[in-house]
């Protein structure tokens, strides 16, 4: 009996057989000799393979994967001796002892300091200190302390803005020191984040020589140690005192590893440090291009609006697209209100919001050390801020006014267009020259009429709340469903899991009553779906069916009751201050849900109830509802379209109006009316398949914008996690890491208070890994990293995306950012063919994003899809092929989670002789893959391996999955004659029962070009979809045949041709499952996405 590797003989099927061609040739005898000799080689490897397991499993139980979670704490490092260091000759100096009493002092006022950590300084050694400075100056700056102090004054003197005290090195090395205890607690995990309240300030000084009261540059040797001693490969430096630090930038203008964001006074060079590279179009040099940004305010006055923006749409994407591993501060607060240098009118409470948008960042590693500042008082102030935001203190109301003015949203623009050629993420914007005249209406909330107490204490609790008896919603003709009651049941399974129960306050469930119903809804509509409840079975079908997308059963009242009265309790909690945020595990959603009649899945629409409950209670209360389901919530926004209390952002997938609910009231032109205008904002997706770098660039560069401008008092969130990489319905790529840090950028908002409310999300470990790591976040920990590298954003989500700013520009100041068409116009020069700069590739294709041809115009895509078709279907009239047509009945609506219905032909089977007959498809219409039912394999266009084209010749890589040219509802069964062989085009099955092995892709991806892990061979590679191992094929070594059988993974990818076979049902497959690793091969193979699954 044969048990070797090759396929048995007919009748027997075996995992072992190779996803390739048919056996090799040779002799019974030596057949079974191969194949006794393969067996044994199997067993070896099985047991090789079992011990490398445990190994591996070993060293991770022994690695502490939660670090950065378990991290934990505030350290603030302090010592009397900063106070020692003082001017001899002017007691009146404003850089004083003064500044650091009187910091301790509001610490211990607002009952901070018990909270942190102390941690206790220590002076930095000389080689520390040589990091950054030179020896000679290190020496000269030792022999200080036994100066006299006419001597010490007289050096002073040969520097600009510069005093020396006899125990001036003693202090400046403690400072150094200080910070680098921090660096040390927060890159081991013994704390979070940390405080460096110390003097002198650092930022100044260079290698040479002290400058500007700084003596050593505490952040840039902090910067250079973590590299050094924690092997920190990126270290982001952020630096808003409003003093250029012109000693950092002189010191990493040349090194890439470290990137360097000043924003600063600079009033065209006439402010201190008066320097001509303080300006916006110094951006680093050689390597480090790009790495040094410099953000010149040339006014006074700036206010947190400016500050806020400048985050917002210029430091936060370029710190995402960097991926830094450390965030360092120099924290001035010299910009604070009331400083006699800096007069500018940031408020102290805004340097909480920095910071808290900071903690986003390298999983909340986030050291800040004391610059300038000299107004004692707002540097108390602003200090105390900045550590409430580090202990984790919910961000406080922003203060008015809250649109950034035209100076501020110039030199944001000069800087975006200084740093375009080198980040992909500054290229998202093509913004125009704004003037005043098209602005409909003026700058919101220059005067805010809310009245939002700010948060008194740190302490942040979040509300949970959750029933099961909104399980009983359930569908009693399909239990197949996607909107199934377990959805709820397994994200709060999960919440238990991580003990992210525990740590919520539970808040009670309730019914909604029917007048709080008739705030959103007709009394017809509720009496409808109250009569539900005692209806039988084909009443309830019947009724169901004059709704879109409904199922009704005699408990969906109740449950949709549950659902809004939720909600409506944890809004309540979150206003009265019981709680600082909240997450609501309801349904059936609500978004879908019109004034009157239910739709998608939908019955009463929890978060437009929810917000006319806030309003309520809180009259005047502006609320952002912010909605990034998959799909557009057309209940929301009519309901809110001409209303300008309440501000509607929906991201959701549109394909050109025909994803469900395949309406054009889900364009990006759909503003609102009347005094609702400007007020409705719809980021409609297009064709690609987004995830996070697209949603954070909509976040960042549309969605913070206008919601910091509205200044609302209260954040709901449609939390639908239909757009979850893996959802069935969605088909979109975002992660929980993603959705982790969408959540973050809203808790700067309204005071921290956010309320979540489910809605969709069909994949019940996405929804459930998603949802849990967004409780996570509001309950204060940091979002995990994303990523490395981030991929830019898709060329169509970009499209969207200024779209979206086109229309909305003149409702909203913050909007109007300008970048020079002549910037633009030399990214697409000869010169710069593509999208340059930015160091990054794509993937890890090794393609660098400067190889790219420019990408076409919006739609052009589709106009050669249709081309395509166009030319497809003239050859096959020409070789007189008939067939019978489907009815093509227009669809008068859609289901949800789909495109709205086109016609589908009947497969033609074709042969190359002209022949053409209709046959049968199992694939449902809704399943099946224009693109991709027809896959050709290059090792099946000829015997033993070989391109058609010749032995050796290597398979022309475009279209090599099928992908690249789509041929409409056509089933292509070819056959030919080549050099004597028949060649046939091979039909993929549509599913299969092996499909479950299939898991999730590592978080960086498929790399196509990793070798063979056994033998280090690069032809004819496979990975394994299970643990995605890459193993080389059967006519090399046979590594990944193998594999199949001793790990029993039977599914596996070709690096060769994309194409994905079951070793156990011995066929190809071709499945909506393996799109996502199929397509993660496809980019990193082409550098391009396969059109999406629809």
């Amino acid at each position: 009996m044969s048990s070797g590797l090759d396929p048995p003989g007919p009748g027997r099927k075996s995992l072992r057989r190779s996803p390739r061609l048919s056996p090799q040739g040779g002799s019974e005898g030596d057949m079974i000799r191969k194949e006794s000799s393969s067996l044994q080689e199997v067993k070896r490897r099985g047991r090789m393979e079992r011990s490398r397991d445990e190994e591996l499993i070993g060293k991770l139980q022994e690695l502490d994967l939660s670090s950065r979670a378990a991290a934990s704490g505030t350290g603030l490092v302090y010592s009397e001796t900063f106070t020692h260091h003082k001017n001899l000759w002017d007691a009146s100096h404003p850089e004083s002892p003064d500044r650091v009493t009187a910091i301790m002092k509001e610490l211990e006022r607002r009952e901070l300091l018990s909270l942190c950590i102390r941690v206790e300084p220590r002076e930095a050694t000389d080689e520390e200190l040589l990091l950054a400075h030179m020896k000679c100056y290190i020496s000269l700056m030792k022999s200080t302390q036994t100066m006299s102090e006419s001597d010490l004054r007289s050096l002073s003197d040969t520097y600009d803005s510069v005093y020396l005290h006899p125990e001036s090195f003693h202090v400046a090395a403690l400072a150094v020191g200080s910070v680098l205890q921090l660096v040390d607690k927060v890159m081991t995990s013994e704390l979070r984040n940390g405080f460096a309240v110390i003097r002198p300030p650092g930022h100044h000084a260079q290698a040479n020589q002290p400058n500007g009261f700084c003596v050593f540059n505490n952040v840039a040797i902090a910067a250079l140690y973590a590299q050094t001693k924690h092997s920190v490969s990126r270290v982001l430096i952020v630096d808003w005192d409003i003093h250029h630090g012109q000693g950092i930038q002189y010191l990493f203008q040349e090194e890439p590893s470290v990137l360097y964001f000043s924003v600063h006074r600079f009033e065209q060079g006439s402010f201190w440090p008066h320097l001509p590279e303080s300006d916006s179009q110094f951006v680093g040099s050689g390597a480090a291009e790009g790495r040094n940004i410099n953000l010149p305010w040339n006014q006074t006055a700036m206010t947190d609006a400016d500050y806020i923006a400048a985050f917002q749409q210029l430091l936060l994407p370029i710190a995402h697209e960097f991926q830094p591993q450390l965030v360092l501060v120099s924290a001035g607060f010299d910009a604070a209100l009331g400083d006699p240098k800096g007069e500018m009118s940031v408020s102290p409470q805004c340097f909480q919001v920095l910071t808290h948008m900071l903690m986003s960042l390298a999983e909340g590693r986030l050291v800040l050390c004391l610059e300038g500042g000299y107004n004692l008082q707002s540097t108390a102030e602003a200090a105390a801020a900045c550590v409430s935001a580090l202990l984790g203190g919910a961000c406080p109301p922003l203060t008015p006014p809250t649109a950034p003015c035209d100076s501020a949203l110039q030199s944001i623009s000069q800087t975006i267009a200084a740093l375009y050629p080198h980040w992909s993420s500054m290229r998202v914007l093509n913004g125009r020259r704004w003037a005043e005249g098209d602005a409909i209406r003026a700058a919101t909330n220059e005067e805010s009429s809310q009245t939002i107490s700010p948060a008194l204490s740190v302490a942040r609790t979040t509300g949970l709340v959750y029933d099961e008896r909104m399980m009983e919603h359930l569908n009693m003709w399909d239990r197949h469903h996607p909107e199934q009651p377990q959805r709820i049941f397994k994200i709060f399974s999960k919440h238990q899991q991580l003990g992210l129960v525990d740590r919520c306050l539970r808040i009670p469930a309730r019914l909604a009553t029917e007048e709080e119903l008739a705030t959103c809804h007709s009394v017809q509509h509720i009496q409808q779906i109250k009569a539900s409840a005692g209806m039988k079975p084909r009443e309830l079908h019947k009724l169901a069916q004059e709704f879109n997308s409904i199922y009704i059963n005699n408990q969906s009242f109740q449950s949709a009751l549950l659902a809004a009265g939720s909600c409506f309790n944890a809004v309540e909690k979150i206003l009265t201050g019981e709680v600082s945020n909240g997450v609501a595990i309801v349904r059936p959603p609500g978004h879908h849900a019109e004034r009157d009649v239910a739709c998608g899945f939908c019955f009463f629409n929890s978060a437009a109830l929810a917000a006319r409950h806030a309003q309520k209670i809180c009259p005047s209360m502006r609320v952002l509802i912010l909605d990034w389901d998959v799909h557009h919530g057309n209940g929301t926004q009519h309901m809110f379209e001409d209303d300008d209390s309440v501000l509607y952002i929906s991201l959701h997938r549109y394909d050109n109006g025909i994803f469900f609910p395949s309406s054009e009231e889900a364009a990006a032109d759909r503003v609102g009316v009347a005094k609702g205008a400007g007020f409705n904002v719809n980021v409609a997706w297009n064709n690609g398949r987004m995830g996070d770098s697209d949603y954070l660039a909509a976040f960042h560069h549309v969605v913070m914008p206008i919601a910091t401008e509205f200044n609302p008092g209260l954040v709901l969130v449609s939390a639908g996690f239909d757009a979850a990489r893996g959802d069935p319905l969605g088909g979109y790529l975002v992660t929980p890491e993603g959705y982790a840090h969408l959540t973050h950028l809203l808790m700067s908002l309204a005071g921290g208070r956010v309320l979540l409310i489910l809605e969709g999300g069909y994949n019940l470990s996405s929804i459930s890994d998603s949802m849990a790591i967004c409780t996570s976040v509001l309950l204060g920990d940091p979002p995990p990293s994303l990523v490395t590298p981030l991929p830019p954003p898709h060329h169509s989500a970009i499209t969207t995306i200024n779209e979206v700013i086109q229309h909305h520009a003149r409702y909203w100041r913050s909007l109007r950012i300008n970048v020079p068409e002549s910037v633009r116009a030399a990214l697409l020069s000869p010169k710069n063919p593509g999208k340059p700069g930015s160091k990054g590739k794509s993937r890890k294709s090794g393609q660098s994003s400067i190889d790219k041809p420019p990408l076409p115009p919006t739609g052009q895509e589709d106009m050669t899809a249709d081309r395509s078709l166009e030319q497809l279907t003239q050859g096959l009239v020409s070789l007189s092929i008939s067939h019978n047509s489907a009815n093509k009945t227009p669809a008068v609506s859609s289901p949800v989670g789909v495109a709205s219905p086109k016609s589908h032909d009947c497969p033609v089977k074709l042969t190359c002789e002209g022949k053409g007959e209709a046959v049968s498809s199992k694939v449902p219409p809704e399943e099946s893959q224009s693109a991709e039912t027809a896959q050709v394999t290059p090792e099946m266009a000829a015997p033993g391996g070989e391109a058609a084209t010749g032995a050796g010749v290597e398979p022309e890589e475009e279209g090599a999955c099928g992908w690249s040219k789509p041929l409409g509802a056509l089933e292509l069964m070819c056959g030919a004659q080549l050099d004597g062989a028949a060649m046939f085009v091979v039909d993929p099955l549509s599913w299969c029962p092996h499909l479950d092995a299939v898991k999730p892709l590592p978080p960086s991806g498929i790399d196509i070009f990793l070798p063979c892990q056994d033998c280090g061979s690069g032809a004819e590679n496979w990975i394994c979809l299970t643990c995605y191992q890459v193993f080389c094929g059967r006519y090399i070594n046979e590594h990944m045949v193998i594999h199949g059988v001793v790990a029993e993974h039977p599914l596996v990818l070709s690096f060769c041709d994309l194409s994905v076979w079951c070793y156990a049902c011995e066929a190809y497959i071709h499945n909506q499952i393996l799109f996502e690793a199929k397509n993660s091969a496809h980019f990193a193979k082409f550098g391009e996405e396969i059109p999406p699954w629809s």
